[in-house]
């Protein structure tokens, strides 16, 4: 195989592993209802599996750089690539949501190592000049999953049954550890710093500890002793990895970079927004099925309407964060954001589906202006040296926050309908949670206010037309 050919296989393999990451992470949510029905619990208890497999991007996305130089990108690929599929065929074979839970953990594990050491694997043996177009091949996946995941979980939910949903991933997995084996050179990196092992330890169970008492809220899974303990025991681990973190030159998560007024603005500030944000693939599905009577297709149909939004936006961020500027963006973007999330709330079964969606697509364009700014900001006093650290702290806080909005998201929901008196979840139910989560996002807003005007010009080109010449 030519050097050409195997320049355009590799992205081409990256992309089919982030596409199934991606499609993955979208298509469980409209199939809750039939999963919760079929293991015989609550639907807002399977806030767990979604929480589960987040909490476990975020502890394993740190390490996996790391890794990868240390044993080599082609054996940890393959095996992140088993992981998955192993994980996939342990969802469909669940019975009860503890068995359901931790294999959506164990999925999470391999698309954690998956996708980043994927996108490792593409920067490492891409020359520059084909870097662009190697890029690309990755983002059309990105923005295709969350498009068809919906609706593809709808369909094969409706007509087949819902663990039809991950075992579609054997098939493409066994086809990727083909060709990773083949084509995906083993890179490996001589000189390394040494892995914070124990940072690693405290920070993953700290982590995992503090999500699952948040995602127990309400009663599911754990008795309330129980859920108090782990939401204390989490809090407790996670803080003596701050103070691990400041006393050693290498810690697996560099929480001084939070200094940096850009990082802090993308990584706190974003992380607010994104908990908003976050429950609304949880809240969505639900409130077109429980509450308003959709079958699983057309509730997919529906909820596509957002990821939709955001593929469209992506054509008009560069010009519209270059004309207005990375802090007046995120100011009022992440007000108008906000502001769509509570409409959401206000839809009743006799909204007229052009009307609904019309609000998702725009939304679904303004959480994506968000999202992109968000990520740039964040790396606009950044250095090369430490782009890796930096890269680290934003993935593992975008999961965080996600699962955190699943959590909060499905928790108002709960209050909101033990509060009306409700037996089970309906459609009134369902407004005070997006409330909650929209609220919630427009908090950040105060953080992006601490920015310069001209913070991250030389990203977003801002105010350069008005730069006098010397």
């Amino acid at each position: 195989m030519s050097t050409m050919q195997r320049h355009i296989l590799i992205p081409l393999i990256v992309a089919c592993a982030l596409f199934m990451e991606n499609m993955d992470s979208t298509v469980l949510a409209t199939a809750l209802p039939a999963i919760a029905s079929d293991i015989g619990e609550n639907p807002l208890a399977l806030k767990l599996a979604f929480t589960a497999y987040l909490v476990s991007l975020a502890v394993f996305i740190p390490i996996s750089g790391w890794v990868a130089d240390r044993f080599g990108a082609r054996t940890i690929f393959a095996t992140a690539m088993v992981v998955f599929m192993g994980g996939s065929l342990l969802c469909a074979l669940s019975g009860t949501l503890t068995a359901f839970v931790l294999a959506r953990f164990v999925q999470g594990i391999g698309g954690a190592m998956m996708v980043p050491v994927g996108r490792l694997v593409l920067l490492k043996t891409v020359p520059k000049s084909g870097l662009v177009q190697a890029l690309n091949y990755l983002t059309v996946p990105a923005l295709l999953g969350p498009i068809m995941g919906p609706p593809l979980g709808g369909f094969i939910t409706q007509y087949f049954n819902w663990r039809g949903i991950f075992l579609i991933n054997v098939p493409i997995s066994i086809l990727g550890l083909i060709l990773i084996l083949r084509f995906i050179p083993n890179i490996r990196e001589t000189k390394q710093p040494p892995l914070d092992l124990f940072g690693f330890a405290i920070l993953g169970i700290g982590l995992s500890v503090l999500m699952l008492g948040l995602s127990a809220l309400g009663g599911h899974l754990l008795p309330s002793s129980a859920t108090a303990a782990c939401i204390v025991t989490g809090g407790l681990a996670i803080a003596v990895y701050v103070r691990h973190a400041r006393r050693i030159a290498h810690p697996l998560i560099d929480l001084r970079l939070l200094e940096l007024t850009t990082i802090r603005a993308g990584v706190v500030g974003g992380s607010l927004f994104r908990i908003g944000m976050g429950a609304i693939p949880f809240l969505l599905p639900l409130m077109f099925q429980l509450g308003f009577g959709l079958d699983p297709l057309h509730s997919g149909l529906l909820s596509c309407a957002s990821a939709a939004g955001a593929m469209f936006m992506k054509t008009l961020t560069t010009v519209i964060l270059k004309r207005y500027g990375f802090r007046q963006v995120l100011m009022v973007n992440a007000l108008l954001a906000s502001v769509g999330t509570g409409i959401c709330g206000l839809f009743t079964a006799s909204t007229p589906h052009i009307v609904v969606i019309a609000v998702l697509l725009l939304g679904g364009c303004l959480r994506s202006l968000q999202f992109t700014a968000l990520g740039a900001i964040s790396f606009a006093q950044v250095t090369q040296e430490i782009m890796s650290q930096a890269s680290s702290m934003q993935s593992m806080a975008q999961r965080l926050a996600q699962s955190t909005g699943v959590a909060v998201g499905a928790y108002a929901l709960q209050i909101a309908s033990d509060l009306q008196g409700h037996a089970s979840i309906v459609a009134e139910d369902f407004w005070p949670a997006f409330l909650v989560v929209a609220l919630l996002s427009s908090v950040s807003l105060f953080y992006n206010l601490a920015l310069d005007r001209d913070a991250g010009a030389e990203i977003s080109g801002h105010g350069r037309e008005r730069t006098p010449a010397k």
